[in-house]
């Protein structure tokens, strides 16, 4: 059996991250109670043919009254052998309070005497116990409905399978750090082809962008050393239980030396055998 939990933020995209899910054949269910979370497993665990071995559940700050209870719930789910995986997204706050704004829905925390950005702070407090240490944290102030989507999709393809998935993300720093990332690495020490003119237009997938950077002896020195680093250190991270890592490699733009070394670091661990994906944020 296969549970997700999906929980974050109101107005992060929990809504769209179901719809994704149930989409895939996921039997989902939104707003249950905290309390009724060992009991509904137990419910799923008794039920015939495999028919609901798939399954998500939402928590989140409508929750309230039974958030309390959580980390019991949580304790009792690995007593009764129930594999559980953690999806908390967020977003900035003042993306959030802009969100709401625009559809002018109301925060499930608000009221006469508690002003929408006071709610926000609230509620992200009151799901410490989910965002403390999820499988997948997705950061969607940059992330478009579609993207966000395509992410829940395949982490959710990938938690079912064996093994570790890692996401190899490029990022431009101009538009901040990706707050869902496990390892971050700098790469705007490297020549940049943004500086070369006929270059601009170009991505790290063009050849002359490849080529350029693959005329310059550091940045296959840094390629190297991410590869030897990430190689040292997942085995430890893959005996811990993560089935899910991402690592995001920023660039100042997030066009050229961030996405060729991401397909550089993607490719060879392909080449092991290890699943991996792609995502060029910036690109995107």
């Amino acid at each position: 059996m296969s549970l997700l939990i999906v929980s974050g933020l109101s107005g992060s995209g929990k809504s769209i991250a179901l719809q994704a899910l149930e989409d895939l054949g996921f039997y989902c269910i939104d707003n249950l109670p905290a309390g009724l979370l060992p009991h509904f497993a137990e419910q799923l665990l008794g039920t015939q043919r495999g028919a609901l071995k798939q399954t998500a559940v939402g928590i989140d700050a409508r929750n309230r009254a039974f958030l309390d209870v959580l980390p019991q719930s949580l304790a009792r789910l690995e007593q009764l052998g129930v594999k559980y995986r953690i999806v908390f997204l967020e977003a900035d706050e003042a993306v959030l309070v802009k969100r709401f704004k625009e559809t002018r829905r109301k925060h499930p925390l608000t009221d006469k005497d508690t002003p929408l950005l006071e709610g926000i702070r609230l509620e992200r407090k009151l799901l410490e116990p989910l965002s403390f240490n999820p499988a997948l944290r997705i950061d969607t102030t940059h992330t478009t409905p579609h993207e966000l989507r395509t992410r829940i999709q395949d982490f959710a393809r990938a938690a079912d399978s064996n093994g570790m998935t890692l996401l190899f993300e490029s990022f431009g720093y101009k538009k901040g750090t990706p707050a869902d990332a496990d390892y971050v690495f700098d790469v705007r020490c490297l020549p940049n082809p943004h500086w070369q003119p006929e270059l601009r237009p170009f991505t790290g997938h063009d050849p002359q962008v490849v080529a350029f950077l693959e005329s310059h002896a550091e940045v296959q020195q840094m390629c190297d050393e991410l590869r030897g680093l990430l190689e040292r250190w997942l085995p430890g991270f893959e005996a811990e239980r993560r089935s899910y890592m991402t690592i995001a490699v920023g660039c100042t733009g997030g066009q050229h030396r961030s996405v060729y070394l991401v397909e550089k670091l993607a490719a060879h661990f392909a080449a092991k055998g290890i699943k991996t994906q792609i995502r060029h944020r910036e690109l995107a």
